[in-house]
């Protein structure tokens, strides 16, 4: 079986290396590492804009080009998050955490470097998987139903409210004004407008990218308005300093590596976005740490984990959608409507029906991600030039293509709007020390828990057993149950140590 897998990727890259086909591949990196550093142009809004190029296109450079897109603007999508602590695509709203405060220590181009060493090492990892694998991960994602679904979420719901740092109350209460977020719109089952105060614009609910964009890029400008100096002044800029320490490629290892299984883990489940994929690899990653109080003040690790999570995820991700035609996010919905364009149907039969698709597709990741390490380390310093831009050119700057960004998702002044709300309010909890990360988690998670919690009731006829009955979903259960005893123990130890020093003195 493994001479076979081997046979059948060499084929693979025979085909992606074909001039036609490596062309389009080529021209997909990098037009999705290009778009992807600006802010809300991104993936989407590229596959979006060339989908049609794709009618007059041969299946195999159609497919290849999409799918570079799509992997090359997953780092370009770093760049802003590290240098300038903008979420260019929600997904890296996390690494902003700890990637941000690396930049102002002087730090912004190893961060870089360990995101580029994640990212290469994680795809590496989930096309393997993809390429020995896929047959197996199939058979898992079948056993997830409704039930073992809302388990897993609600597990990273719980997990991901305490990641923050400070009070657990604070990080639980701003994951709570993002699952109200993120019930506003329409309700899938009903119909019914739900907390939209009469507004049509909300019908479809409150927009991801002006969420993500206000909390995070417009807060930091409003919070540092009356900066004058640089991002990263007194940033060293050699070469030397733009790579990371070995220190620092040691303590990401391991990060790099529990990424990749939880992006794995993610990427074969149908439905599930990449923002919460980095969430989980952020929240398991803080919680198994020894110092903890590290993360959100520039650990290296927490850029690391997540990076790889996203990554393994947007590999594995296609093992769902051509095996099964069940596509795992917006973006590869669009590249399954390109296959169904050309008449191709995902399915188990597209292997061996279409093997030039599939393997071709494999070996062009490859391809892709060796392309974007050549392209990425002559350019990781022109990335951290940017930090020499006066503050009152650079800010404005990003405001305007944050404002650009999000008129283009509906072609409407309201999503502006929004954005300058969610800065405002972004602004405001920052500077009173809640964690605007967890609103974002809350936003993502709560109407995936609730659409399948309630599927699981209607299959089960309301019998509320079914989550504790199925064996995944019991164990996801148990370990819900006994991270909240672990916080209401930590919680109680805390308050009972200065009462016994005290009581002592």
């Amino acid at each position: 079986m493994i001479e076979k897998a081997l046979l059948d990727l060499m084929y693979g890259f025979g085909i992606a290396f074909e001039p036609h086909n490596l062309m389009w591949s080529i021209f997909g990196v990098i037009a999705g590492n290009l778009i992807g550093v600006l802010p809300g142009l991104g993936a989407l809004t590229a596959m979006s804009i060339l989908l049609p190029l794709t009618y007059v296109m041969h299946p195999v450079a159609a497919i290849l080009m999409l799918a570079g897109i799509f992997y090359g603007s997953m780092y370009g999508g770093a760049i802003g998050a590290i240098l300038l602590n903008l979420p260019v695509h929600p997904p890296h709203a996390v690494t902003c955490l700890d990637g941000y405060p690396l930049t102002l220590q002087g730090r912004g181009g190893a961060a870089l470097g360990i995101a580029m060493m994640a990212s290469f090492v994680a795809a590496s990892i989930g096309i393997l998987i993809m390429v020995f694998f896929s047959p197996l991960l199939v058979d898992i994602a079948f056993k997830f139903g409704p039930a073992e679904l809302f388990s897993i979420m609600l597990l990273g719901l719980l997990a991901g409210s305490t990641m923050s740092r400070g009070s657990a109350v604070k990080g639980v209460s701003m994951t709570l004004v993002g699952l109200l977020l993120g019930v506003v719109g329409t309700d899938v089952n009903s119909g019914t407008m739900r907390f939209t105060f009469g507004l049509m614009h909300l019908q479809d609910g409150v927009d991801l990218v002006a969420l993500a964009m206000g909390l995070f890029g417009v807060g930091e400008f409003l919070l540092s308005v009356n900066r004058m100096t640089t991002v990263g002044s007194g940033a060293k800029m050699s070469f030397r300093d733009m790579r990371p320490t070995r220190a620092e490629i040691k303590k990401s290892f391991f990060p790099m590596l529990r990424g990749t299984a939880v992006g794995t883990l993610f990427g074969v489940l149908p439905g599930t976005g990449p923002t919460i994929t980095t969430f989980v690899a952020y929240a398991l990653e803080r919680k198994i740490s020894k110092t903890p109080e590290r993360f959100g003040h520039g650990a290296i690790e927490g850029v690391a984990s997540p990076e790889a999570a996203s990554h393994s995820k947007t590999q594995v991700d296609f093992i769902p959608t051509m095996s099964l035609g069940i596509p795992g996010d917006a973006m590869m919905a669009l590249i399954l409507g390109a296959l169904l364009i050309q008449g191709i149907q995902p399915g188990p039969q597209l292997v061996t029906s279409h093997p030039d698709i599939f393997w071709g597709l494999v070996a062009s990741f490859w391809v892709g991600n060796l392309l974007l390490i050549v392209l990425n380390i002559p350019f990781i310093g022109l990335w951290v030039k940017l930090l020499q831009v006066p503050y009152k050119y650079l800010y404005p700057a990003a405001l305007f293509f944050i404002a650009i960004g999000c008129f283009s998702t509906e072609n409407s002044l309201f999503e502006v709007g929004e954005v300058l709300i969610f800065g405002i309010l972004g602004a405001v909890l920052r500077y009173l020390d809640f964690s605007v990360a967890t609103i974002l988690l809350g936003y993502v998670l709560g109407p995936l828990v609730e659409d399948n919690f309630r599927r699981a009731l209607l299959l089960s006829r309301g019998d509320l057993l079914v989550f504790v009955e199925r064996p995944i979903s019991a164990g996801f259960m148990a370990a819900c149950a006994l991270l909240i005893g672990v916080q209401v123990a930590a919680f109680a130890w805390k308050k009972w140590r200065p009462a016994k020093a005290s009581g002592a003195s």
